[in-house]
């Protein structure tokens, strides 16, 4: 197993390790630590709390040590029970506060922990709420699930127990080297030699580590959205048979985790070694010599031996603690700077403010689009078409003919880059993005349900729709019959992958939840495609209801679908070829004519 390790060389590059210290990088953790420093204001009276017993727990340790040298050079070396009681009542007390101060600086330090990243979540995922469509489009799922779970635990991990392991590693530095020089200047000499060969050892294995831990989350966020792109397409994988692929593929991301993992564990993993060994070298030094001193009469006790080999143990436990320590925070930064990757991001832009009530006249005018700056393929090329309040529009053209782009930069999932869109003669740009949308609806060709209850799913563009406004949009949408056929009908609790229901049902569920919400602007994208005809049949009429006196824009490849619309847009390569009212189009025996008359019902091959 170690053979095979070792077999498999750490994907590094030499500017990724060296001996130079990354000012940059060192900027930008300093930046990280206030960031989340601020997150924890609102509990700065807490913390100081935690600090002050933290302080206490450590001075404690400190005296503990020193009594029981006092112990053995006044009572046992002179064989006297004088106050030797009490003073065993005193260790036993400082030994009793010792713990249950820990434990409750412990306990306190977990409350502002889990309070910290209760907020860091709750920022990060009320941020994403307001980002773009393109954010999401650009990244892969599984990494943004990676760092608002994996990273963000990081975080709490390092909070729970490295602020307190900081805090009393450094508070029982000092006070072990003030009381050590006090007992014997000699000693403490004796004692620090190994600070320099610490430090040497600390910063060469953390050198190595800091960007370790960053390639390991990143490696672990790839194999995150690695995992769940192959659980969200497990049927595709089965129906191509390609679970030995992917299981390869899975190997290769799992194998760069491995490997970073392995390597960033095992050098931070040294450190524990290294400094026990140090310890011990230390806790030699002083016993050796002090003894030999003590037996010279050069005022060292064995009481204060005893006191310096404990106090030499206490003395380098801080710094091993601190190397230990600081390897976790180097991981905990790095997710930290993943974190705060996405909370930078720019929010959708939307200064408008404001309620709009629209009637749905939508109008074009010129409009050109790319979905960005760098992009060669210009999506939608001077389109313009005016659609009155109230009338329906179907959108035909082969695959990437740019139907859809139409449909999302009305929804201003997307801005334009040039030209205006309207609505009621007023550009979208100048409207609300939130009220614009709750006045469209928009049902996808693949429905999209959340877990729940059936009636939570129909109400979800209208949490303030009564029951029976639920269930009359369930009829309408021809649904009601096979919720009531549901063991729980509308209580029913289904997920987002439901697989009781089939695409069908879930789409008749999809157009309940637009008429519930009552819009005055329907988008449909392809809604009936990869239906069979019976439910097409309900689908069509649920989508006729849907349709009645809203203006709609429907994207459909079935003739039946676009022959019941009042206009239709031929595009191609994002250009409208030909465009106008369907008896008009039909009379001019033009591309739309043609394909009307010679399609046998779906136009995709004629598209094509």
């Amino acid at each position: 197993m170690i053979k095979d390790v070792f077999s498999h060389q750490p994907v590094l590059k030499k500017e990724d390790i060296g001996r130079k210290k990354d000012k940059k990088r060192a900027d930008n953790w300093q930046h990280t630590v206030s960031r989340i420093w601020q997150l924890m204001a609102h509990r700065r009276w807490m913390v100081l709390l935690v600090i002050i017993l933290v302080i206490i727990t450590s001075l404690l340790s400190l005296v503990g040590p020193y009594l029981i040298g006092h112990i053995i050079d006044h009572n046992i070396m002179t064989k006297s029970f004088d106050l030797l009681p009490q003073k065993i009542i005193w260790l036993l007390i400082i030994f009793a506060a010792l713990s249950i101060l820990t434990y409750l600086a412990a306990f306190i330090m977990v409350n502002i922990a889990q309070e910290t990243v209760y907020k860091l979540r709750m920022q990060l995922f009320s941020h994403m709420q307001q980002l773009p469509i393109r954010f999401f489009d650009e990244r892969q799922h599984g990494d943004i699930m990676s760092r608002m779970t994996n990273d963000i635990e990081n975080i709490s991990k390092v909070l729970n127990s490295s602020f307190i392991q900081f805090t009393s590693s450094i508070v029982t530095l000092v006070g072990t080297v003030i009381v050590m020089l006090t007992l014997s200047p000699v000693l403490t000499l004796l004692t620090m030699t190994i600070i320099p060969v610490m430090f040497l050892a600390t910063r060469w294995i953390t050198n190595r580590t800091g960007p370790l831990y960053k390639m390991r989350q990143q490696a672990l966020g790839d194999m995150n959205a690695y995992i769940e792109e192959i659980v969200s397409g497990q049927s595709v994988v089965k129906v191509f048979s390609q679970e030995k692929e992917v299981t390869q593929g899975f190997e290769q991301k799992n194998r760069a985790v491995r490997e970073r993992g392995f390597w960033s564990i095992s050098y931070s993993g040294t450190i524990p070694k290294v400094m026990n060994t140090l310890n011990n070298v230390s806790f030699a030094i002083v016993v050796g010599i002090g003894g030999i001193l003590a037996l010279n009469g050069q005022a060292v006790t064995v009481g204060t031996i005893v006191i310096f080999a404990e106090y030499a143990r206490q003395f380098t436990r801080p710094l091993s603690d601190l190397a230990n320590q600081f390897n976790e925070v180097l991981s905990a930064l790095a997710g930290a700077e993943r974190v705060f990757a996405i909370i930078d991001e720019e929010e959708e832009p939307d200064t408008v403010e404001g309620a709009i009530q629209i009637q749905g006249h939508i109008q074009f005018h010129d409009v050109t689009f790319k979905y960005n700056d760098s992009q060669q393929k210009i999506v939608i090329n001077h389109v313009s078409f005016d659609l009155a309040a109230g009338e329906s529009l179907a959108l035909v053209g082969a695959t990437g003919a740019g139907k859809t782009t139409i449909i999302q930069l009305l929804n201003r999932f997307y801005d334009i880059k040039g030209g205006d869109i309207l609505i009621d003669g007023v550009s979208v740009s100048r409207m609300p993005r939130r009220t614009l949308r709750r006045q469209i609806a928009y049902v996808l060709q693949d429905p999209i349900l959340f877990d729940g209850t059936i009636r939570d799913n129909i109400k979800y563009g209208n949490h303030m729709a009564t029951d029976e406004e639920v269930i009359q949009a369930a009829k309408d949408a021809n649904a009601h019959d096979f919720i009531m056929r549901l063991e729980e009908g509308y209580d029913t609790v289904i997920s987002g992958e439901e697989s009781r229901l089939s695409q069908g049902e879930r789409q008749l569920l999809s157009i309940a939840r637009a008429l519930v919400q009552d819009p005055k602007i329907l988008l449909l994208d392809e809604a009936t495609s990869s239906i069979d005809t019976v439910t097409e049949m309900k689908l069509q009429e649920a989508i006729d209801r849907l349709m009645a006196g809203r203006t709609s824009i429907v994207i459909a490849h079935r003739l039946n679908t676009v022959k019941k619309t009042d206009k239709v847009i031929v595009l191609a390569q994002g250009e409208i070829i030909e465009q106008g009212y369907q008896q008009e189009l039909l009379q001019t025996n033009g591309l739309y004519s043609q394909m009307v008359h010679s399609s046998n019902g779906d136009f995709d091959e004629l598209l094509d």
